[in-house]
């Protein structure tokens, strides 16, 4: 079994949780309490995965790395996007320099704000 299908499973049941009762479901709960809720929750588990990761507890860092994509999942599911859309993003990147994906973002943020100055 493939990790793509685990995720596609997972991202199902998130999905399935939507406009669910919130006593009943995690997931329901956090859809429940919107955005912030949410995007709270990522960072506290981006927080714990560092916390993890700087003290070395390889079991740990896993625990925390796989509650970390949870909740990011939870996230893209709020946002209407799935992980197969972070994943083709990856598959793009495949091969490309980091440095030149690095430099190739920073010219698009530049234009991006030239254009919003620039106005209608």
């Amino acid at each position: 079994m493939s990790g793509d299908d685990t995720l596609a499973r997972l991202a199902a049941v998130i999905e399935s949780r939507r406009g669910g009762d919130p006593d009943a479901s995690y997931v329901a709960r956090l859809f429940h309490k919107g955005t912030d809720a949410i995007l709270k929750k990522v960072g506290e588990e981006a927080t714990e995965f560092v916390m993890a990761a700087k003290d070395g507890d390889r079991p740990k860092i896993v625990a925390e790395a796989a509650d970390l994509w949870f909740h990011a999942m939870v996230a893209l599911a709020h946002f209407g996007l799935t992980p197969a859309q972070v994943l083709a993003e990856l598959e793009r990147r495949e091969g490309q320099s980091g440095l030149e994906e690095f430099a190739l973002r920073k010219v698009r943020g530049r234009e991006a704000e030239s254009t919003k100055e620039s106005g209608p």
